[in-house]
Order: structure tokens, then sequence, then C-alpha cells
């Protein structure tokens, strides 16, 4: 059995591989603070309510908050007896390198769902993944990551606009019924929603006359099916590409040793 462990700003998801596929999923919120210990406990409990106590051989990590990766690594060590793949880590071999500035370090995350959406859907690809950042990855005909783009989250963006306007209230980002609101809640959804389509569609648009090159488009993270019903622009939602990804760099590096 394998453990993939996808560490983001807000969530960390953890998934059992049994090498054929995946047999149960949780979500904990992200906290540097979090033990290893505090880890295994919670991990534990969930694993025998679901029965799925069988012996972990293998673990992997991509994180994006680094001061959470020794805890997890301790718990992986301590109470699974492996020593896990950290993506990132010069241990951690990717089938194919990023092509990008040097010196320039690219997300974990980013990484990991190059190397997914390649396997499902090939090159000349962008992932877009809605998490506590929007992200735009091209993904070159060979797997390579090429680079992208960093836009804010949609959820951090409704957080700023309540935190810097007093008279704006906090709301759930929602598709709203009208693109004209009649209320102060209509028009925020309204502009946050459709904003993001705009933004989303525009941007898409610049990476492919850039490329000059037809490219597919997947949507992966929380709120990809939300914003897949107000465009057509993606061929495909993908729920667990970032953890389909973590597999295939594990395989990987086990083929490789």
């Amino acid at each position: 059995m394998l453990l993939a462990i996808d560490c983001g700003n807000t969530n960390t998801v953890f998934s059992i591989w049994n090498g054929a596929q995946f047999i149960a999923t949780w979500r904990i919120a992200t906290d540097h603070k979090r033990t290893a210990d505090e880890y295994f406990v919670w991990l534990s409990s969930l694993m025998m309510l679901t029965k799925t106590e069988a012996a972990i051989t293998g673990a992997i990590i991509s994180s994006t908050v680094p001061r959470v990766v020794f805890n997890l690594r301790v718990l992986c060590d301590r109470y699974f007896n492996c020593r896990p793949l950290v993506v990132g880590r010069a241990d951690c071999a990717l089938p194919v390198s990023p092509r990008v500035d040097a010196g320039t370090i690219v997300g974990p995350d980013r990484l990991v769902n190059t190397v997914g959406g390649f396997d499902r859907h090939g090159g000349n690809l962008i992932v877009v993944d809605f998490g506590t950042a929007t992200t735009f990855d091209v993904v070159d005909t060979d797997g390579a990551y090429v680079g992208g783009v960093i836009a804010p989250g949609v959820n951090l963006s409704l957080e700023a606009l309540h935190m810097a306007a007093a008279a704006l209230p906090h709301i759930d980002v929602a598709k709203p019924l009208r693109a004209i609101g009649t209320n102060t809640v209509a028009c925020m959804q309204s502009g946050v929603y459709w904003g993001y389509i705009g933004l989303i569609e525009g941007i898409v648009r610049a990476v492919r006359i850039e490329r000059a090159a037809p490219m597919k488009v997947i949507a992966t993270g929380g709120l990809a099916s939300l914003f897949a019903q107000g465009t057509d622009l993606f061929d495909a939602i993908e729920d667990d590409l970032t953890m389909h990804g973590l597999v295939l760099i594990n395989t990987y590096n086990k083929d490789t040793a």
C-alpha cells in the first residue's frame, strides 16, 4: 500500500493506493504545528473505521508548506517504517525535468499536476488548479513543465475584498442567477464568479497565442466543477489529478532505482 500525501496551504489530503485504485481519501486542515504523533492518532483512527489498516509499504509527499514536511516524514518513518519520497527534493526524480529559468524552484504541486495531466491527456496542455492560489501550468509536448501563471485564489480574493471594504460582507463563492446583482451579496458573487471566468478564459487565450498551438485545458481543485458551469473552456475536470501524479512519480522512482 502507498500512502500519498498532498499538503496544500489550506488542507492536507491523505490517500491510500492499493496498486490498482485509491481505497480511501481523507482531508485535514494544514497546520505546521501538528506533530507526527497527532497525525498518526487521527489517521490510524480513520483507517480502523474504514477497515483500511493494511500495512503501508511506501509513502510520497507533495507539500507547498515546507514547515510541515518534517513532521510528515517523521510520521512515515516512525509509524509506517518507510522513508517517504518528497517531490522537489534531489532524491525524488521526475519523468521529465522542468524547463524554467535557472535557479527557479517550481512548486511541488505544479510538478505533480504536470505529471498526472500529461499521463492522462498528453502534451500541449494547460492545467488550471483552483487552490489557495489559482495556478495555470503549461505542459510541453514531451511532458515537461515549461512555466505558467499564478493568480490569487477565489476564496483569497473574497477574503481580501471583505477585509478591505468594511461595508462588504463575507460571502461564499457561488454561480449567480444573473450577471446583474440587485443586492450587495449578488453583486459580489457576480463580480467574483464572472470575474474569474474572464480571468481564466483570458489567461488561457494568451497562453494559446504565445504557444501558437491548440492546447487542451483541464481543471482540478475544489472549485473546478463550479467554474466549469460558466464556461466551455475545459476539456476535462480531474478531481484526483494530484494524487494520480503522486502515484506515477512514486512508480517512476521505484522503476529507476
